[in-house]
């Protein structure tokens, strides 16, 4: 598969950064129900995520979405209690979901250690692989939806969704969804994405705020493996989008990389 190329767009400071990446992510979804009837979005968690999260609420502009019409999917999770305020998607509740109308059918999340599958977390990473793959069309790749936009965070050793560099999920190229034991940050067990299935989606947004984010911003657009730096192998079919502040913007040549076109 061909990686899009990366474009840059490097806001003022991280409140900007949020600001205008939700009402970017608010046209995409309202463009794709305009074209589908329907839209999907992969979610991420951590402080970028969940400030997006947050200026989505603050937004009038959150009103053009039906979002009974929106499906939400997430890129990882950290396998613990569903009631533990750590989990992405109990933060995403708090900062979003519960303020909005959408089909509970439709909100995907990732089964906790308090689920069917009890403590395996490779049987609950299967069990989310199932329900991506019921949700794929004939004509979508891998057995997961082709997302319409898929958020990433970006760490300070360029991890993506729970792909750490040198771990074992990031060198996964069959399956969709990982059980991830042994992570470098806690908690140690977690369920994510693979590359293939972050790949599948149309565009992949990649967020990165903060002075402790601009090694890895640099490290992963300069080409390095996957192994070394997960970032780099995250990309989309149509688009791969890079939204930065300033900080996290300093160790980037900006001969680099031409800006992203609005």
């Amino acid at each position: 598969m061909t990686a899009s190329t990366p474009q840059l767009v490097v806001h003022r400071d991280k409140e900007l950064m949020a600001q205008a990446a939700a009402a970017r992510l608010i046209t995409r979804i309202v463009d794709a129900q305009a074209a589908r009837g329907t839209a999907s979005v992969v979610l991420t968690g951590g402080r970028n995520g969940n400030a997006l999260l947050a200026a989505i609420a603050a937004s009038p502009a959150r009103d053009a979405v039906d979002w009974a019409r929106l499906d939400l999917w997430w890129g990882d999770e950290r396998f613990v209690p569903s009631a533990d305020p750590e989990r992405n998607a109990v933060q995403a509740r708090a900062e979003l979901l519960d303020a909005v109308p959408l089909d509970p059918a439709r909100v995907h999340e990732m089964p906790a250690s308090d689920g069917p599958d009890g403590s395996d977390v490779e049987a609950a990473a299967a069990r989310y692989a199932e329900e991506l793959a019921k949700a794929a069309g004939p004509g979508d790749r891998l057995g997961v939806p082709a997302f319409d936009v898929l958020l990433l965070g970006v760490g300070p050793d360029t991890h993506v969704a729970s792909l750490f560099p040198e771990h074992p999920g990031v060198r996964e190229t069959e399956l969709t969804v990982v059980g991830v034991r042994g992570a470098p940050k806690p908690p140690p067990t977690r369920i994510s994405l693979t590359l293939p299935a972050i790949r599948a989606a149309r565009e992949v947004w990649l967020l990165a705020a903060g002075e402790d984010k601009a090694d890895a911003v640099a490290m992963a657009l300069s080409g390095p493996g996957e192994l070394q730096a997960p970032a780099s192998g995250a990309y989309g079919r149509s688009r791969t989008l890079w939204l930065l502040d300033r900080s996290a913007a300093t160790r980037i040549p900006p001969q680099l990389y031409p800006p992203a076109s609005a």
